[in-house]
């Protein structure tokens, strides 16, 4: 694995933060921490896409109170996806 990329638990959180669906990253760094330990894990066992996508929903209905657009999980799914492939 090259430094700085592929699925680690500093990247994710990078990727979370970027994507702050409550925008509160920048005031409360560790806000999404919350889903660092099932995202990974969920991705080291080999959970495909739509997987990861399910679960973001939920965090972000039932865990943050959110109703996300619909293609708003999916796309970070997508990027999450991008991350694992990286560690191949």
């Amino acid at each position: 694995m090259r430094t700085g990329t592929g699925l680690t638990e500093k990247n994710l959180r990078q990727l979370l933060d970027e994507w702050d669906p409550i925008g509160v990253a920048d005031e409360v760094p560790d806000e999404y921490d919350c889903m660092l330990a099932p995202l990974l894990g969920r991705l080291r066992r080999g959970a495909d896409q739509a997987e990861i996508a399910a679960f973001l929903r939920t965090e972000l209905v039932e865990h943050f109170g959110l109703t996300p657009a619909p293609a708003e999980p999916e796309a970070v799914a997508t990027r999450l996806m991008a991350l694992k492939a990286e560690d191949a």
